[in-house]
């Protein structure tokens, strides 16, 4: 697990670690069913809610040894402090320096280019302070809305995997959406590369 050693503002977002107080506002995310649509799992009520949050506020944060490092972000509107989103980025502290990033925002806040806003926000801890080499994002192909969010901030389609999984019940299709360090760096400032780990 790695935790944001600071909260980042974007203009319209914050971008924090989790707390036991976000239980009631995350469990307004996870419990409704047009959020849960292209997730794997199913709505989540305020119990399995929580055990999700002291699973993540229990981990230990990043260390040498872990097989895979994961950065759980809660995403807070600036303007009212409302939880509005649990987005991640996730890698493998190896020579492949590949990551992935995904999440949800609550239905109330979708069309104003919020995922947009966020996913800027992690691929630059991505490429700027994990120092990784290429971000993929996964999608139900059903999921237009996320994928053309995805390509909003730079992403480009790399498979289309037609029913590759089985998920509640159906067999289901993947877009695989990706993103080089070398492809970011022409339009954003990148930090000299390096091959050590950093602490957000």
């Amino acid at each position: 697990m790695v935790q944001l050693a600071q909260p980042i503002a974007s203009p319209r977002l914050e971008l924090r670690r989790f707390a036991l107080d976000d239980l009631d506002e995350l469990t307004l995310i996870y419990e409704r069913e047009d959020v849960n649509r292209y997730l794997y799992f199913e709505q989540r009520d305020r119990a399995t809610t929580l055990e999700l949050l002291r699973g993540r506020l229990a981990r230990p944060e990043m260390t040498s040894d872990v097989e895979e490092n994961v950065l759980c972000v809660a995403i807070t509107q600036r303007e009212d402090r409302r939880l509005v989103g649990d987005f991640m980025l996730r890698w493998t502290p190896n020579e492949h320096q590949q990551g992935e990033m995904g999440g949800s925002l609550h239905p109330d806040v979708h069309g104003r280019g919020y995922a947009g806003e966020i996913y800027r926000e992690l691929l630059s801890l991505a490429f700027n302070v994990y120092g990784l080499h290429r971000v993929v994002g996964r999608c139900d192909a059903r999921n237009s809305a996320s994928i053309r969010s995805l390509e909003k901030v730079g992403l480009h389609r790399e498979a289309h995997l037609v029913e590759n999984e089985f998920v509640k019940g159906e067999w289901t299709s993947e877009i695989v959406m990706a993103i080089r360090r070398s492809e970011w760096a022409r339009h954003h400032r990148v930090a000299p590369r390096e091959r050590g780990e950093g602490n957000a």
